[in-house]
Order: structure tokens, then C-alpha cells, then sequence
């Protein structure tokens, strides 16, 4: 991984804190109320509708209720709310030293195409890690924390989405950044 102002990744130390999903609301709000726009254009610009035309998009409310949660919003809606913003998803882990980290930006998506998860990918790395660390699922599950136990971490292996903030828990376990979970998918 690329050193960002001579630090790799591997020796960044990581806070134990959460994704601030009301944080992310407030920035989405911010940039709506700077550009003059109502919730309808922002949601047309995150889908990039002009683009996409066969998928489900985000709706306004799931972006304007993000004021409302804390837990369990949908990965992939959130990836393409960060590239509308142009912000890595560590910025908005409270204390994240990654933030602007080269190795924390997220992909430049071409027309056509969408960042998701790859969630099979993500459990392959866990089960790696938990291997190489001579951990069970429930001691794996101990150690990333939050809302996750083990049959949880052993149903990934057939799981096609992830969410907020739990995937920053996983990308914090595995000592890598989010963006390293990613993979672009056809619409």
C-alpha cells in the first residue's frame, strides 16, 4: 500500500470508533444546502441517473433519513452518497488517522458501472485472517465487536451486501481500508 506523508497503511493506528452515519447526513445536507438543491436533484446525482437506467436507485427519503440512524444503512447506497461527496468512508470514522489517506480513496467509477462491496471477498479476507490468527468465528466476532457474532461473520460466505457502520468494523479487523472491499459491478 502507498505511504501517505511516509506512513503506510499497516502502521496507522486505528481508533476503535464507529462510522458517524448522522455525520454523513450532515455533510450530504451541507453540500444540498450549498449547491441550492432540493432532496430529489441530490438523490438524481447520487443514482446518476443520467446514467443508469435499469437499477434500483436510491430514494430521497434513504438519504434524508440518514438523520435518523446510526445502524444498518445499506452499503452500497452509501458508496455512491461518498463518491457524490468525494470522501473516503474513514472520514467519517471520528479520530481516523487514514482519512485522506491515498489508500482510503475510493475508486473513480466509469460510466455504466457501480462500487459495491464484494462481499464474498470480504469473507475470504476474514476467514484468512481469522485462520492466520488461530481464532474461532466467536472469537472473531469478539474482536470486530458491534452488532456481529459468529453465525453472522460465517453467513457472509453467502451474502451479496453489507452495511454501515459495520463494514468499517470489518475494514478496521483487517487492517486495510474500506476501499480495499470494493469491487466495480455492471448496474
Amino acid at each position: 500500500m502507498q505511504h501517505h506523508l511516509g506512513v503506510k497503511w499497516a502502521e496507522l493506528k486505528i481508533p476503535d470508533t464507529d462510522f458517524d452515519v448522522i455525520a454523513l447526513h450532515t455533510a450530504i445536507n451541507a453540500r444540498r444546502i450549498d449547491r441550492r438543491m432540493n432532496w430529489t436533484a441530490v438523490v438524481r446525482e447520487v443514482n446518476r441517473a443520467d446514467e443508469r437506467f435499469d437499477v434500483h436507485p436510491i430514494s430521497p427519503s434513504t438519504i434524508s433519513g440518514l438523520k435518523n440512524k446510526r445502524w444498518g444503512v445499506e452499503g452500497d447506497g452509501v458508496l455512491q452518497m461518498l463518491l457524490w461527496l468525494d470522501r473516503t468512508p474513514e472520514s467519517f470514522v471520528p479520530g481516523h488517522p487514514g482519512a485522506a489517506h491515498p489508500d482510503a480513496r475510493l475508486p473513480k467509477v466509469p460510466g455504466k458501472k457501480i462500487l459495491r462491496f464484494d462481499v464474498p471477498a470480504i469473507y475470504e479476507k476474514l476467514d484468512g485472517a481469522r485462520a492466520a490468527r488461530e481464532l474461532t468465528w466467536a472469537e472473531a466476532a469478539t474482536e470486530i465487536g458491534g452488532l456481529y457474532n459468529a453465525e453472522m461473520l460465517k453467513n457472509m460466505r453467502k451474502q451479496r451486501r453489507t452495511g454501515f457502520p459495520h463494514v468499517m468494523r470489518l475494514s478496521r479487523w483487517l487492517h486495510c481500508p474500506a476501499a480495499a472491499l470494493t469491487r466495480m459491478a455492471d448496474w
